[in-house]
């Protein structure tokens, strides 16, 4: 019955669009020639706007003729807009009717526009799209949104765009990894920070295009290294003023949630100060953006641990997982109370300086309530174990991190880029779980155990990149130095009690444990990178490169079991304890040729690559030394075809070396039933990867396409190796195995009905993956697939009326050699649609839905959740800056979190408390006060 609603919804959504494009078949036709010659004006922009607000409806470029073509338009009245660089702008009224949908416009031949230069302004108007190069440009002003709209609102309307509940950014497909304001930082690389704090009608346009690496863009030599970007270019009446919103609200349980922005813009100095207290959920900030990891985070006890050298003191109760796919969910399986404060500064300091920073405090308590099953591949030859834990998490944790750009120049050839940052975070935890684990009827283990840590890290660090260039054309040197320190350290008290049951099912002796652990985790990493470009003719150029690799690890655990004579953790235990060490060096050198043509690209390059890995034990007194040498080819093809068709494929290789905790073999028994143990002689996991996208995008349609293929095969991978003990526990330690290979796949379509403001998308995503792991040492091979639809629909219908509506429908299959019983194989589905409609006497009624339905899971976790929201606004004072709002979240008390997760070894079903339904009352003031 549910995939019967889906298929209805998407044929819904299908006809809809078809009704559409049928019912739109009006043209608007015509010739553009020069005024002076009479000859064809080729690849001029003509646009059409609604007569009544001038908002944007289609675009066009004339071709090798003259001629344009404005197709798929309703009857109205409309203006045509003719704009060409170095003719005077034309703009003249047209009106289509039901009797005469298409219009055949008389020849047009503009004036040439010039003038005398001296004092002289020139002003005309822009089209809603344009392209150069690989930039795509969104003109702000065709796009309407609501008063008080923030940047990702206006997002939102732009064709081939897409933004997430949680706030993340898609375009062409394609994840949006950084927005910049007006070509610069605005709160280190966090896109939330600008989407939601930025007002929309400051903005003048939205580019979107695909950012190298800064060693990359300067030396011309493009190593594949590229990051989805949006620049949001401010209008130039904006840039001088304050802005800001503000906001506090209280509601039913306690709830409430408070903001407070303040922004000056003064042309190049901006000052921004932010701040947000809530428990729902509504974090305005993103986790830290700085390039490496903390390694003090959250590893678990059934994680990998992260590159700080030892299994982190802080862990999660159900240690790392990967779901297999399909939408994520809207809501967190967690609860979370923050409090934040952000300032952010950007400034030139003189002619030849120009500095961004950031400083950013953060304090959040985390509640995770979760009940699992866990289905295990145990490699006994009876049933295969099922493991049920409850765990209660409570997290607490407040940070603070600094980040700094400075662009220096030398001189008028010589620049110096200089980006560190600081932080510094403290955490604490408590964590209670209790569970059983059992081989079909026979029972192998029950217990309950609390572990409590507190820790705290400090981390430094940041790039410094010379540039230099040469009188010759295409001659560059680069040198970049980036540096990480870190220094962490924490403390952590295990207790439980376990009871562990014979093969008859007779319990034997139970096992208390009560220890306490001090850690103490000091790292550093150092890559020092050179680049020397040679031309070697007008299309061919030559870079010589090298890097150098230093990354240091050390680790101190001492644990101590507590003597019940003294009342104190008095009694050392050796087995848990340890002082580990370990030294990756690696230098790497090559040359990269390039080829440029004006339409395509390409550039071959080879890397020789050697290694050493040194590990010492000082427990034990032993070590090992390890080198390895291997050489890295890389390829990549960049084509650029007409109508904005873009074709890449890139193909790098890497050494990956392992990390201090998977080297330290010291047991981490922070639970009991899962212990992971790490393993000296890991080698580096050798990766190939290969990277092929196209995309196309058709002004005059308003229809884009990306396609996303990308292949990976890893020698020496890190997996796991799990052995079963009788009674139920499992040890895993890292160790290596070839043969693993990973598909992905990805589709996106988008369509723009500009005379009924809707857009279409449609996209596929799939999945292969084969990976081998070990259980009680046979050899276990799982092959894990996904696939899934999505169409969405969103339309701003008119100036009262915005709707969306998206449904998908992901399957996911997971096989393994080892144990064929435990495959398994399940569908989700998922609906959600919202709406925004501005009623009369200044009032603004929003909702949105979310429903989905989960199936073929363990017994107790099918569940169909609708999550509905609905808020209700009157607008105050005369330019409706004022807002008094009355929110409810989770209307039908329905709302819960179920997700299913699988690793090598196991699939699991995980049920989470999250937040349930509340009201909230607020009040907002937006702040705009600009030319002061």
């Amino acid at each position: 019955m549910d995939r019967l609603f889906l298929l209805f919804l998407f044929g819904l959504l299908l006809g809809g669009a078809c009704a559409a494009q049928a019912q739109s078949t009006g043209q608007v036709r015509g010739t553009v020639l020069d005024s002076a010659s009479g000859k064809p004006l080729r690849e001029i922009s003509v646009s059409l706007l609604a007569a009544k607000d001038s908002s944007y409806v289609t675009f066009s470029i004339t071709d090798g003729d003259g001629r344009y073509n404005l197709r798929g338009l309703r009857p109205g009245k409309y203006l045509l807009l003719i704009n060409a660089l170095g003719y005077r702008p034309e703009q003249h009224p047209v009106e289509l009717t039901a009797a005469q949908p298409s219009v055949e416009m008389p020849v047009y031949r503009p004036r040439p526009e010039s003038r005398q230069l001296g004092e002289v302004v020139v002003t005309h108007e822009r089209a809603p799209v344009s392209i150069n190069g690989d930039t795509l440009a969104f003109n702000a002003r065709a796009f309407k949104t609501q008063p008080n709209a923030n940047v990702e609102a206006l997002l939102k309307k732009l064709p081939g765009v897409e933004v997430a509940r949680d706030g993340s950014i898609r375009a062409q497909g394609q994840d949006v990894s950084r927005v910049l304001v007006d070509g610069k930082p605005f709160f280190g690389d966090d896109p939330r920070m600008a989407t939601r704090n930025l007002p929309a009608n400051i903005i003048d346009n939205v580019q979107l295009y695909d950012q190298q690496s800064d060693q990359a863009a300067f030396s011309g030599m493009d190593n594949g290294d590229r990051s989805r970007t949006i620049n949001l270019v401010t209008r130039r009446d904006k840039r001088k003023g304050y802005f800001g919103t503000e906001s506090v609200g209280a509601g039913t349980d306690g709830r409430y949630q408070a903001r407070l922005g303040l922004n000056r813009f003064n042309n190049g100095r901006q000052i921004s100060l932010l701040g947000q207290a809530d428990n729902v959920n509504q974090q305005g900030f993103g986790d830290d953006p700085t390039p490496t990891g903390d390694g003090a985070g959250l590893g678990g006890p059934e994680g990998r641990g992260g590159q700080g050298g030892s299994t982190p003191v802080l862990v999660t109760p159900g240690g790392q997982r990967r779901n297999l796919g399909g939408v994520a969910s809207p809501t967190a399986a967690s609860i979370t109370e923050s409090a934040s404060a952000g300032f952010n500064y950007r400034d030139a300091w003189g002619k030849r300086a120009e500095v961004a920073g950031s400083l950013l405090g953060t304090r959040a308590r985390v509640t995770t309530d979760e009940q699992l099953r866990r289905q295990n591949l145990s490699g006994l030859a009876e049933a295969a174990p099922v493991t049920d834990r409850h765990s209660y998490d409570r997290t607490r944790s407040s940070s603070l991190r600094f980040n700094f750009r400075l662009d220096y120049k030398l001189d008028s050839l010589t620049s110096l880029r200089f980006t560190p940052y600081l932080s510094t975070q403290a955490s604490g935890q408590r964590l209670e779980t209790s569970q059983q684990t059992a081989a079909g009827s026979r029972l192998l283990n029950q217990g309950s155990n609390r572990y409590e840590a507190d820790a705290s890290s400090y981390r430094g660090g940041g790039n410094l990149l010379l540039m230099r260039k040469f009188r010759r054309e295409g001659r560059t040197f680069s040198t970049n130095l980036s540096s990480s320190l870190t220094d962490q350290r924490g403390e952590a008290l295990n207790q439980g009690r376990n009871t562990f049951f014979d093969r008859d099912g007779s319990p034997l002796p139970a096992q208390v444990l009560n220890q306490r652990f001090d850690q103490l985790t000091p790292a550093q990493t150092h890559v020092l990178n050179f680049s020397y470009t040679e031309p070697l003719s007008l299309r061919k150029k030559l870079e010589v490169h090298a890097a150098l690799t230093d990354t240091r690890n050390v680790a101190t655990r001492t644990a101590a079991d507590f003597n019940e004579a003294s009342g104190r953790y008095d009694q050392p235990n050796l087995a848990l304890s340890n002082d580990f060490g370990s030294r990756y060096q690696s230098q790497r050198g090559g040359l990269t040729l390039q080829t440029r043509r004006l339409r395509y690209s390409y550039s071959l390059g080879l890397d020789a690559q050697q290694a050493q890995l040194r590990a010492e034990n000082q427990s034990t007194d032993e070590g090992l030394s390890r080198r390895f040498q291997a050489l890295l080819p890389t390829a990549s093809f960049s084509y650029t075809g007409a109508g904005s068709r873009q074709l890449r494929l890139n193909y790098r290789t890497r050494l990956n070396a392992p990390s201090g905790s998977q080297l330290q073999p010291v047991p981490d028994n922070s639970n009991p039933f899962s212990i992971r143990l790490g393993n000296p002689e890991l080698r580096p996991e050798y990766a190939h990867q290969l990277n092929v996208t196209y995309s196309q995008f058709n002004a005059a349609t308003n229809r884009s396409l990306f396609a996303l293929l990308l292949g990976s095969q890893v020698q020496n991978r890190i997996t796991s190796s799990t052995t079963f003990s009788p009674s139920g526990v499992q040890t895993v330690r890292p160790t290596n195995a070839d043969g693993y290979h990973s598909l992905t796949g990805f589709l996106s379509l988008g369509q723009r009905f500009a005379a009924r403001k809707l857009n279409l998308n449609a996209s596929t995503n799939g999945n292969y993956t084969r990976a081998l792991s070990f259980v009680n040492e046979q050899q276990n091979e799982a092959r894990t697939w996904s696939l899934g639809q999505t169409l969405s629909a969103n339309s701003s219908y008119n100036e009262h009326l915005e709707l969306g509506l998206s449904a998908n429908l992901t399957y996911e299959n997971a096989r393994y050699s080892l144990l064929p019983a435990q495959n398994t194989a399940y569908f989700t589905q998922t609906v959600t649609a919202d709406a925004l409609v501005q009623l009369p006497g200044r009032w603004v009624l929003t909702t949105d839905a979310w429903y989905t339905n989960n199936t073929g899971r363990a017994a107790g976790y099918n569940q169909r959740v609708l999550l509905w929201n609905a808020a209700l606004a009157y607008q105050l004072f005369a330019n409706k800056q004022g807002e008094i709002k009355l929110q409810a979240y989770d209307l039908l008390n329905q709302n819960r979190s179920v997700t299913r997760n699988a690793t090598d070894v196991y699939v699991e079903d995980v049920r989470s408390q999250v937040l349930r339904q509340y009201f909230l009352l607020s009040f907002t003031y937006q702040l705009r006060q600009f030319g002061k």
